[in-house]
Order: C-alpha cells, then sequence, then structure tokens
C-alpha cells in the first residue's frame, strides 16, 4: 500500500466534504454551540437545574409544616425564603386549594438516626408557575436535610461515590454539572458519528455512481482507497474536537487534560469509523449500510455505557480536572480494538469486489 496513493484519494475527499451538506450543517450547529456556550448555558441550565436561577427571587412564600418540629422545620425558618406556619393536615391542604398557602411539607415523625427512611410528602398547586419556584428552592432545603440525615446515618454506607471535582463558580454546582456532564461529552463525540456516518456515504457512493472502477483503473488498490477515505475522516475529528474546546475556553470554560481528550476522542472515533467502513463494503449500498451501522452503534453504546469508565464518563473526568487511573489502559484497549479493526479493514478491502448491489 502506498502512502501517496492514499493521501491523493484522502485530498479528493476533503476537497468534496463541502459539498456533503448534513455534514456542513451539523458542523455549524456544533460550532455555534460552542461558540455561544456561554449564553447559551445561562437558558439551558435553567432547564437542566432550576434551581441555578432561583437566588433572583426574594419573595418568602407562605408554606405550612404538618408534623413535629425536627430539623428540617429549622432549616426553612434559616433559609430565609419561607414563612413556615405549624397546622394539621386538614386545615393546610384545605389553605393550599384556596392558595392562601404556597406549599404543605408533612412530616412523618420518624427519629434522624431511626432504621426506616424518612418519607416527606410534598403538596403544591398542579401546572402552577409560583409552584415551579417553590419546590425549586424547597429542593435546596431537602438537600440539606438529605445531607443531615446522611451525616447521623453515615455509619450504615458500604459505598462511597466516586468524587468528581467541579471548578468553582458563581453559578452553582448544577451549572457545571450540565456543561462537563452532558454538554463537553456529546459536542466532542460528535464528531466521532459525522465521520462515521460520513464514510460510509463516501464509500458507498463510489459504488452507487460507478465511480470506483475509475479510481481502480489507476495504479491504486481498493486498500489504498478504503484507507484515503479513512484518513479524510478521521483528520476532521481532532480539527472539530480541538476547535470546540478552543473556544468553550475561550468562553471561560477551563478544562483540563486537552491533550488526554483528544486522544482519547481521537481512537474512539477510529473505532466507529473502522465500523463504518466496514459496515458499507459489505453492504455497498447508503440506506442499508446507515442502518445496520446506525443500530449496531446504540447496541455498542448501550454495552458501554453500563461499565464506569466509559467514553462519556471518562471525558467529563478528565475536563474537570479528576484523577482517572484507568485512563491510559483505556486508550491502550481501545487503541488495540483499533488495530483489530484496522487489520480486519484491509483484508476485506482487498477481497470485496467493485460488483454494485444487485449485480
Amino acid at each position: 500500500m502506498k502512502a501517496r496513493n492514499v493521501a491523493l484519494v484522502m485530498k479528493k475527499d476533503l476537497r468534496g466534504l463541502g459539498r456533503e451538506r448534513t455534514i456542513v450543517l451539523a458542523i455549524l450547529l456544533q460550532l455555534f454551540v460552542a461558540l455561544f456556550s456561554s449564553f447559551l448555558m445561562v437558558g439551558l441550565t435553567s432547564m437542566y437545574d432550576p434551581s441555578s436561577l432561583a437566588r433572583f427571587s426574594g419573595v418568602k412564600y407562605p408554606v405550612a409544616y404538618v408534623g413535629e418540629p425536627s430539623d428540617l422545620d429549622e432549616l426553612l425558618k434559616k433559609s430565609g425564603q419561607f414563612r413556615v406556619y405549624p397546622m394539621d393536615l386538614s386545615t393546610a391542604v384545605a389553605a393550599l386549594g384556596e392558595r392562601k398557602l404556597s406549599a404543605v411539607i408533612h412530616v412523618p415523625p420518624t427519629q434522624k438516626d431511626a432504621d426506616d427512611p424518612v418519607k416527606i410528602t410534598l403538596y403544591s398547586i398542579q401546572n402552577d408557575i409560583q409552584s415551579t419556584i417553590v419546590n425549586v428552592k424547597l429542593k435546596d432545603v431537602f438537600l440539606d436535610y438529605e445531607e443531615e440525615l446522611r451525616r447521623v446515618r453515615s455509619e450504615r454506607l458500604d459505598l462511597i461515590p466516586v468524587p468528581l471535582e467541579f471548578p468553582e463558580s458563581r453559578s452553582g454546582p448544577g451549572f457545571y454539572e450540565f456543561i462537563y456532564g452532558l454538554l463537553i461529552p456529546l459536542l466532542l463525540f460528535m464528531p466521532a458519528v459525522i465521520s462515521a456516518a460520513l464514510i460510509i456515504d463516501l464509500i458507498t457512493e463510489e459504488y452507487q455512481h460507478h465511480t470506483l472502477e475509475t479510481l481502480l483503473s489507476t495504479p491504486m488498490t481498493m486498500a489504498e482507497v478504503v484507507w484515503g477515505k479513512i484518513t479524510a475522516c478521521i483528520l476532521i475529528v481532532p480539527l472539530q474536537a480541538g476547535s470546540w474546546l478552543l473556544l468553550l475556553t475561550l468562553n471561560r470554560i477551563p478544562i483540563a487534560h486537552i491533550p488526554q481528550i483528544l486522544a482519547q476522542v481521537l481512537s474512539f472515533s477510529l473505532v466507529l469509523v473502522l465500523i463504518g467502513a466496514l459496515t458499507a463494503l459489505y453492504y455497498r449500498e447508503r440506506t442499508a449500510a446507515q442502518f445496520i451501522f446506525s443500530t449496531a452503534v446504540v447496541v455498542l453504546m448501550l454495552i458501554v455505557l453500563a461499565f464506569p469508565h466509559n467514553p462519556l464518563n471518562l471525558i467529563a473526568l478528565l475536563a474537570t480536572g479528576s484523577p482517572v487511573p484507568k485512563q491510559w489502559s483505556i486508550l491502550g484497549g481501545t487503541l488495540i480494538l483499533c488495530g483489530l479493526l484496522g487489520i480486519l479493514t484491509q483484508l476485506y478491502s482487498e477481497k470485496v469486489s467493485t460488483r454494485a448491489p444487485g449485480e
């Protein structure tokens, strides 16, 4: 296999990427999200974590407290966001129905150190904007009470959660949970999905437009044609992912371990591209190849996401600067898988013919 022939095919396909409208639109959409990430995060974070905007309201809401005095009662009063009225349940619910109260909190007489869980019942008005705001504010109080219960019952814990170190921000942890737990992993893996879909289009179009015979009439081999297309698809992955990381950084979103992130994204992308190339070589028809590939990727992702250090979690941990001792083992395993898929692609591309489907 000659590197010069591979480079010629790669250059030809890179020049033709501008004609792929779907690919261009997908890249432009990612560019918009990365470029205006700080602006978009305000709206998106408010949907993902409404409590990030709760601090802007200074109104004190009347709520009824049903049950014996407890730490929760004190937390509600100390929050400075509620006027708490001790009531019995029937009177409180009736007042809520008349909109004299914003919520009713029913706390059972369960001790903090009891064996049974503490089941708190919250009554609110359905489909009401004010109730949504009250629920968000109450959520913070309930979380504080939950932390108190965890402290009292800490001796029962037998599993320690994986620590995730979020950078300090005035926007609160929910903001960074959305960015590092969802936005960055999805934004970085979109180039992998785009490249995998692109390799299928590039290979199947050669069959359907009967241009593969022209390429093979030159001194090129089928393997060189395939690897040229694979190289073109892989080259756009670090370019896109690096651009997104740069734009996010310019939007004052700190991202750690950028080289390691790019290495992981590139290795995972190569796996998807090689699977897409094998699928396209086998089916040679775009619709069938895309359907089978999409189904296979969904199944593969469901299996991979079942592991703790899956690609999405790994990128989130690296981006936040958290220690990931297994990152190099995962990268090594992924590269071994890439090598096996590469050998299979080389062998299969040497055997396939140039016949179109149905001939």
